[in-house]
């Protein structure tokens, strides 16, 4: 791969690769209003239609729940999923939507789990996510407090942490706790950074990835997904067969 990318100052393109094959993506953005995803409900259906002319059968949203900037709840969301499956039916545009929530690991993550006030989505799976800055000091005591209530930890897009960059055993300890780790397909075209992309092919080449999401939250997003889609390493991610997209 590397020695390509000397000859022709590139990576090596494959064809697109059939997204259809993940059947569900998860993780993105697209309940109008309520974070900084779509803005309207013009850009859930455009984005949802996009997603189905892509070939999956089925989108499971997660808004962002922070207490300090989206202060989203399930109330919110569960009330802007009905209203995004009432718009798609009276479009005609046929696939399986659904919602959960990215939730930010903060200092009031742990209270939403003891009350048992979790999205879910396939087998009980939580989607949360860490800050950018630090890993955050509560975080095998959060991880201990959902496994211990039944919930199944996936930690979204672990490549963009750069605190585990020079650490890269923070991510064998989180599979070794039973945290799956989903991946962005973005990162595997350099979206983020150079480095986030180096740190996810890692991660592929070291069978760490369980989960991959589009993280879409534009249209330009998922006009990037195209460039993705021609990439060997999401060729080589999706044809493992290790991936769980298709159980949720």
């Amino acid at each position: 791969m590397q020695w390509l990318k000397k000859i022709f100052g590139k990576e090596k393109q494959l064809s697109p690769i059939h997204l259809g094959q993940l059947q569900t993506d998860f993780h993105s953005h697209l309940i109008p209003g309520i974070d900084d995803g779509a803005q309207s409900m013009e850009d859930s259906l455009q984005m949802i239609r996009r997603f189905k002319e892509l070939g999956y059968q089925k989108v499971i949203t997660t808004p962002h729940v922070m207490s300090d900037f989206y202060r989203n709840d399930s109330a919110t969301i569960l009330s802007g999923r009905d209203a995004v499956r009432k718009a798609l039916a009276e479009a005609k545009i046929e696939i399986e939507f659904d919602a959960a929530a990215e939730y930010y690991l903060d200092e009031h993550f742990e209270a939403k789990i003891h009350a048992k006030d979790l999205l879910t989505f396939g087998d009980n799976y939580v989607l949360f996510e860490l800050p950018f800055v630090a890993e955050p000091p509560n975080l095998a005591a959060a991880i201990f407090e959902m496994q211990t209530n039944g919930y199944k930890p996936i930690l979204a897009h672990p490549e963009r942490y750069g605190f585990w960059y020079k650490d890269f055993d923070k991510y064998h300890e989180m599979k070794d706790k039973g945290v799956y780790l989903q991946l962005n397909m973005l990162s595997l075209i350099g979206h983020y950074s150079p480095e986030t992309q180096k740190i996810a092919e890692r991660l592929i080449d070291e069978e760490l990835i369980t989960f991959l999401g589009s993280d879409c939250h534009n249209v330009g997003h998922q006009q990037l997904m195209e460039i993705a889609r021609t990439k060997p390493y999401l060729h080589r991610l999706i044809e493992s067969g290790k991936l769980l997209n298709g159980s949720l």
